[in-house]
């Protein structure tokens, strides 16, 4: 999940604020429960900076505003966990300790996902009360027409979209 999407880097320290990370936090706890069936979802929240600030030695993003949000989702009863060095969280997740994770920004989350899921990647829009799935790669504008485009994504968006269908009806 990312707290912002499609900011210009410099812009995410003043974007990704307590209450954006907060909510952001909250709707991933929510959607884990509702689209997949997760009932104790575990999250893991990346921090800003390197290493997620050591402590302040990198920024204070994390002091001031990362870890109260993590703090509040906890004292609302969420399983959140952090902040947590972007480096290593993502292989973290893939040996099962986090249900999800939580990105400051885009290219911070999508980065990982597109490097081990680009042909099965799917983006998936959480909080409307519709189910929207989408390739993850994009557009590509760039080989519309030209015949090469791989349908995998696409495929794995349909699949997902069943699937969060089915856990819905289940409820």
């Amino acid at each position: 999940s990312l707290v912002t999407v499609h900011s210009p880097i410099a812009m995410v320290p003043q974007l990704a604020t307590r209450g954006e990370i907060l909510g952001t936090i909250v709707v991933t706890h929510q959607e884990l429960r509702k689209n997949f069936g997760i009932n104790k979802p575990r999250i893991g929240v990346l921090g800003l900076n390197p290493h997620a600030g050591e402590g302040g030695m990198f920024g204070q993003e994390e002091k001031i505003h990362i870890i109260p949000a993590i703090s509040m989702a906890a004292k609302q009863g969420m399983d959140v966990t952090g902040p947590l060095p972007a480096d290593t969280a993502f292989h973290q997740m893939l040996q099962g300790k986090y249900d999800a994770i939580v990105a400051m920004y885009h290219d911070q989350g999508l980065a990982p996902l597109k490097t081990i899921a680009f042909d099965s990647g799917v983006n998936i829009t959480l909080g409307p009360p519709i189910i929207r799935t989408s390739v993850d790669h994009g557009t590509a504008f760039d080989i519309a027409g030209k015949g090469i485009a791989s349908e995998l994504s696409l495929l794995a968006a349909i699949d997902s979209a069943i699937k969060i269908a089915r856990v819905r009806a289940l409820g």
